[in-house]
């Protein structure tokens, strides 16, 4: 087959989707069949040698969302390259400019399309004027309307599975939770000699307790509570560190913050690191913490048990599949237990050792290999269906996404509805301060 996948991220940004998508292609790839990905250009990228199946779009940076890029314009000739990759399939992994233009394509062409939904929208309507302007129903409604205009969505959880039936999605429903190349985490990957290299580079004793913290940096990680939690776990424990590795617009802010609670010098901010070497800043840590209930599946989560090191995370359904209290992990449903667990975890060797070794093995279910053939197979399922899009000549109208090209994209009939543009068009004016 040939896939197409549209994203809004890609790296060189470090997140779950970013990550969701590699995996993936690399999987698929393996497999036999051809993936092109289609994502915004980013500055880091220059003069890097890159993958020339991966198609990087003129974009500009999003302001309210520090490190990120966003595709605004889709020159005539990107889609004359397009028609030329014969595409079996159009697999958007956004609700934004390049999941428009992966609908785009999938209209004019006539290709069936596919949408993966990875983030809880409603959880980020503060970045658009502190809440005032998106409000949490726009983002659901924005949600449903993109999801029917696929073939079929794949929620990575239960949980987002049942968030999408809720916002009334009616297209078919897979879960599918991304696969974890484990070996990429694997602790015997990484010399015990190196690791205290990395702990000295950053002022770590050997035997200094750390607390690690990896993934984007925002508000709805909640990284506050754990940092919250640092006061009462230094009085019994002085010399606990915390190490938080990633990029994100809340970087001062938690800064500030832990330095208003007594607790900056136990608080560290490493910056984003190379995908290659996060396995390596995983093992700098006696136990990943984190409070986040925001997640579709939590990989972080994954990446840190396949590593074999303890998770400490707030009770909530997207890790229910991965983590059992006190089994694989340990979990806390009111912030003010987390100190004491935390504790327990950072020095009860025992308990500490049980989780890393249970983790491990629970990460068997989310191998790479099952996620590449449950995805294979609802393409094949697809491509067997005697339903496909009838191919509709685009219209005459600017590449450029924003309110304006949402508004255009009217022209295009069928299954891409009058309500669903409105919406869009709405979310993205809003979104982009026009």
């Amino acid at each position: 087959m040939n896939i197409g996948i549209f994203s809004d991220t890609y790296f060189p940004q470090l997140n779950g989707v970013a990550t969701s998508i590699r995996t993936l292609t690399h999987a698929l790839r393996e497999k036999g069949h051809t993936v092109y990905i289609f994502t915004p250009s980013d500055p880091r990228c220059e003069g890097q040698p890159e993958d020339e199946d991966i198609f990087r779009l003129p974009s500009i940076p999003v302001y309210f969302v520090r490190d990120y890029r966003a595709g605004y314009i889709f020159p005539p000739h990107i889609l004359k390259k397009i028609k030329k990759l014969n595409l079996d399939i159009v697999h958007t992994q956004t609700e934004f400019p390049l999941g428009f233009l992966g609908k785009l394509v999938s209209t004019t062409e006539g290709i069936p399309m596919v949408h993966t939904y990875h983030t809880m929208y409603e959880d980020y309507v503060h970045y658009i004027g502190g809440g005032h302007i998106i409000s949490k129903n726009m983002a659901r409604e924005f949600s449903s309307a993109f999801c029917n205009t696929a073939m079929a969505v794949i929620a990575p959880t239960h949980k987002t599975e049942q968030l999408l039936s809720g916002y009334g999605v009616t297209k078919p429903i897979s879960i599918i939770p991304t696969g974890i190349n484990t070996a990429h985490f694997r602790k015997e990957n990484f010399d015990a000699a190196e690791i205290l290299a990395l702990r000295k580079s950053l002022g770590l004793k050997a035997d200094t307790p750390v607390i690690i913290s990896i993934g984007r940096i925002a508000k709805e990680k909640s990284i506050d509570v754990v940092i919250s939690a640092l006061p009462k776990l230094i009085e019994k424990l002085p010399e606990v560190q915390m190490v938080i590795v990633g990029e994100g617009n809340e970087i001062e802010n938690l800064r500030n913050f832990a330095e208003s609670l007594g607790v900056g010098a136990h608080v560290m901010f490493t910056g984003g690191k190379p995908w290659d070497e996060i396995g390596k800043y995983y093992q700098l840590g006696n136990v990943f913490c984190s409070a986040s209930v925001s997640e579709t599946q939590g990989l972080t989560f994954a990446e840190a048990m396949a590593g074999g090191i303890p998770v400490v995370a707030k009770k909530d359904e997207c890790i229910e599949n991965i983590i059992t209290d006190g089994e694989t992990g340990m979990l806390f449903e009111k912030n003010e237990n987390l100190p004491e667990l935390l504790y327990r975890v950072l020095t009860d060797k025992s308990l500490s050792e049980k989780l890393s070794t249970a983790s491990i093995q629970a990460m068997d279910v989310l191998s790479v290999q099952n996620f590449a053939d449950s995805v294979e197979q609802l393409y094949q399922n697809i491509l067997e269906q005697e339903e496909r899009p009838k191919p509709i000549a685009a219209p005459v109208i600017p590449f450029v996404i924003g309110a304006k090209a949402a508004k255009g994209i009217t022209g295009l009939p069928g299954k891409i509805s009058r309500t669903y543009l409105k919406k869009a068009a709405n979310f993205l004016s809003s979104a982009k301060g026009e």
